[in-house]
């Protein structure tokens, strides 16, 4: 069920601490963490903690977490020191488009020229 936690979801253990990431900002309501193959020097995942599927399902079943997701996001861009020159906030939704943890997520990116980057 959307906003439970689902106990084969990697992003849901890591919410719960059941396994190790490198966590940069939490909150009651976020995880922000390293992603493990960064496409950026920066490149920071926030996750809410109640499991949404998609980005989709996060805006339309719980539109406050969708916020706070988007507004831990900018606040990364600050601590990361990447606000003042530019980063991305990118939602991969559906495996078409590249989503490979079905727990919705934003990929914060900077620390580099992104014009290339998709």
């Amino acid at each position: 069920m959307a906003g439970e936690a689902q106990p084969d979801c990697l992003f849901c253990k890591i919410a719960a601490g059941e396994i190790p990431a490198q966590v940069v900002r939490e909150t009651d309501t976020t995880v922000a963490f390293r992603d493990i193959a960064p496409k950026a020097p920066t490149h920071v995942l926030v996750i809410p903690r109640a499991h949404y599927p998609d980005a989709g399902e996060l805006a339309a079943g719980d539109p406050r977490a969708a916020a706070a997701v988007l507004h831990e996001a900018a606040l990364v861009a600050e601590q990361e020191g990447v606000a003042g020159t530019g980063y991305r906030i990118i939602f991969n939704t559906g495996e078409g488009a590249g989503q490979t943890v079905f727990h919705a997520h934003a990929h914060v990116l900077g620390g580099r020229d992104l014009h290339q980057l998709v």
